[in-house]
Formats: structure tokens, sequence, C-alpha cells
């Protein structure tokens, strides 16, 4: 029976885990529980934002950054209710897996620096063109099929690992007819993210968002979370999420928050603003959730929508008919069904915040421009991506009990590990997430590496 150096469940992040294990000697199976990862993992389905502190392309610009910086970030975002071991490693491991991806894998970074999100201090976000998940990872996988780096099992999915005297000894997998098999092996990766499609974990741990449209991967079903409950380890930050209140009704698409963030504004069904755009859109979506309706519209302009469609999921939002057009706010209030006297008011707010000619009532400090004609509105529903809490873990992504102790050879990453992003969903930065996925992953292969 064949083994391996390190057993990775999930090809997402733990894509990057299985192709750094194996740069540095160690011999890898990857496993992805569908049959086309690069279409239904989370990190696909995301706009690609990935934060990295002090890197070559902020020095380029003569941007100010550090880990010590980007730490005080998140601390302030979670009311210093973040996790510490993990926003330590992350931070200051988040440029040499940036980097790494452009030098060793040819990823075309570019930072981010045409809108701002909330919570960084600085621009230091990385993207591709086209700003999306898929766009990263798929040039990524094309290189590694032709490098054959390691072996890849589509539609396997990991169900266990077999620990013997506190050591990892064989990973349990289960193929898409059901049948189990061992694969003996001294360490085993769980990236499968959390468990945003398990009804159930959500009614438990996050009752919140649990009745909420989920906008992730169906195969996030908290394997991970179970299989290392399973065996001992301890849990933190389960209440942790990560939700977005700018999904399009209309055809359950990504609009982004690109679009508040260059000007626009969200108005209830009476037409009225109901709370502090500019805070973050994890949290908004249980702002808007709490709205007649569990709904609200997105309003904007045609320079809100030109500056948008740097992202790929918006094109997509706009191509699908989602957007309804006016030239005026009288006609854009009649065929969204809101008194005009509302809608006209909140516009005339805005105009006056973004001349300083008066201050916000629900405390928003910046309009970054007023909306000219002609006007468009997008009806968005709240949306849960994906679960921020999980399995402990110590600097090197090794899962740990309650004692402190490791799991020895067991490791987790991404949504299957606790996060940075502390509790609840007012805590999430832009490319948390992403950051917990990649760099957890990447830790962990730099681990198995050093201990054969």
């Amino acid at each position: 029976m064949q083994s391996y150096d390190l057993v990775v469940a999930g090809a997402g992040g733990g894509l990057i885990g299985a192709i750094k294990a194996a740069q540095l000697g160690a011999k890898v199976l990857l496993i992805d529980a569908s049959d086309d990862f690069l279409t239904t993992c989370n990190t696909s389905l995301t706009t690609g934002m990935f934060p990295a502190s002090g890197s070559r392309w902020q020095r380029e610009l003569g941007l100010e950054d550090s880990p010590e910086i980007f730490t005080k970030d998140v601390m302030k975002k979670t009311k210093n209710s973040a996790d510490p071991v993990a926003t330590k490693a992350l931070t200051e491991v988040s440029v040499e897996v940036m980097e790494w991806m452009a030098d060793s894998l040819e990823v075309p970074w570019e930072l981010v620096t045409d809108f701002h999100y909330p919570g960084h201090s600085v621009d230091r976000c990385l993207s591709v063109v086209g700003r999306k998940g898929h766009l990263v990872m798929a040039p990524i996988w094309k290189a590694v099929q032709e490098q054959k780096i390691f072996e890849f099992r589509a539609s396997t999915r990991l169900v266990d690992v077999e620990i013997i005297d506190n050591q990892v000894v064989a990973a349990i997998v289960e193929n898409s007819s059901g049948e189990k098999e061992r694969v003996p092996t001294k360490n085993v990766l769980m990236a499968t993210n959390g468990y945003g499609a398990n009804s159930a974990l959500l009614e438990k741990y996050n009752k919140e968002i649990s009745q909420v449209y989920y906008h992730g991967s169906k195969f996030s079903r908290g394997d991970a979370l179970e299989i290392g409950v399973r065996h001992g380890a301890a849990v933190g930050y389960l209440d942790a999420y990560q939700g977005h209140a700018a999904i399009a009704a209309h055809a359950n698409t990504l609009v982004g928050w690109a679009t508040v963030m260059q000007g626009g504004f969200i108005v209830d069904l009476d037409g009225n603003r109901f709370g502090d755009e500019s805070a973050g859109y994890s949290e908004y979506a249980a702002i808007l959730n709490r709205q007649k309706e569990s709904t609200g519209w997105l309003i904007i302009d045609k320079e809100v929508h030109d500056g948008s469609m740097l992202f790929k999921e918006f094109e997509v939002t706009a191509a699908s008919g989602a957007i309804v057009w006016a030239d005026t706010l009288e006609e854009i209030a009649e065929k969204i069904s809101v008194p005009v006297s509302n809608l006209v008011s909140e516009f005339e707010n805005a105009k006056a915040v973004n001349s300083g000619a008066a201050v916000d009532r629900l405390g928003r400090k910046v309009f970054e421009k007023p909306l000219r004609s002609p006007f468009g509105a997008i009806k968005l529903r709240p949306s849960l991506f994906h679960t921020q809490g999980g399995l402990q873990i110590n600097s090197h992504a090794q899962v740990l009990r309650e004692d402190g102790s490791t799991v020895g050879g067991l490791y987790a990453a991404g949504g299957a590990a606790v996060g940075i992003s502390g509790h609840g969903s007012d805590g999430y930065l832009a490319g948390n997430g992403l950051l917990a996925a990649f760099g957890l992953a990447y830790l962990c292969a730099k681990s198995v590496a050093s201990n054969p």
C-alpha cells in the first residue's frame, strides 16, 4: 500500500500547501470532495483579495506597512478578540506566501489601490486582473498538472484520521461510490473549509446567520471540525463568520462592496438608509437581514458601475440584468417602488457629507463621491460566505488539544481552523479567509518538511 509524507484534504488553500510541501521534498497526496474544485471551492468563489503586510508591491508605491500594523488593524476590527497566535503567524507569513506565489507560481499580483476596504489602514490587498479567486487558482493548477509534482484524486473526501499513540498514521478517505480506503501517512492537512453548508452545525453554533442564503461551497460541511473533535481537538470562535450584504437578489450573484466604497449607499424598502455601510460588508449582512423582507436596494451611478467592472463577479451581475437604470431619482424611486422623498433625502445627505456640509446621522464618515445621473439600483439579499471558527492551532498550523499539546501530524488551515476575525461577523477584514487558507497551508508544508 502506497504511503505519503502528507495527505492534504481540500484543494482550495490546500493546493498551496501541497505545492509547497512537494517543492520541499515531501511525497504528497491531494484530495478534494468535488469533481471540479476550481468551480466549487470557496477560494475560487471569492474576489481573490489576499492581504500582505509590507510587500514589495507596497514598497514600490512608497506605502509603509508591516505585520505589526496589520495586527493592529486586525485587533481594532475584532475589538482585541482575534486569536493572538493565528494573528501573529498569519500577519508575519503573509508577504512570504504572496511573494513566493509570484516568484515560484508566477501569479501576476497587483496591489488594489482604486478603492479602500473597511478596516485596512493601508492598501495591502493583492489580486489579479479580473479579481476573482478562480483566476488566481486556474493557472496555478494548470502548471501543477503539467509538472505532476504530487498525486491528486478528485471526488475523494476525508472522513477520518487514524491516530496511534498521539500520532497520525493514516488518512481514511471515501470515494464518490462510498468506498473507504486507508491511506498510510504521518501527516494530514485538513483544508476542507468550515461548516457553512451544514445546516445542523449552523443552527448549533451560528444561529444568527443560520437561515440566511449560503453563497459558498456545498462541500463545506464541517468535516474537519467533526474529525478534530472526534480525536480530542480544541475548538474556538465557532460563532465567527464572513457574511456579505451585497448579493444580487436577481440572480444570486456577487455585487461586491467596491460599489459602496466608491460612493454607493443602501436603502430599505421605504427608501431609507439603515446603517453605516462603510463599516464592512460582513457585519452588514446581519444588519440587512434584520430589515423588512431581509432585503434592500443598493444605489449607484454609471461611474460606480464602471469602476466595479474591474471585478469579474460584478461584470456577471451587470450582464444578468440585475441593475435597474433611470435618469432621475424620481424615476428610479418609481421603478423600485420606494417613496421618492426618502430616496431624495438620502441622496442629499450623502452629497452634504461628501462636501463636508453635514455629518451623517448613521455615522458614515465618507461618501467617496456624489452620485450623478444616470442612477442604478440593485436589489440585495444578505448571505453567508463561510464560517471563520474551527480547530485550535499553533503557529505551524498544528491542531491542538485542550491542554495545549499537539495532535501529532494533524494540521488545519482556512475555515477548518480558528481564523483571525474574532467573534461574530463584524471582525472580518477583506482577505482574512484567504490569508488563513493559504497562509496556514503554507506553514503546514514548511512544518512537515522540517520534520521528516
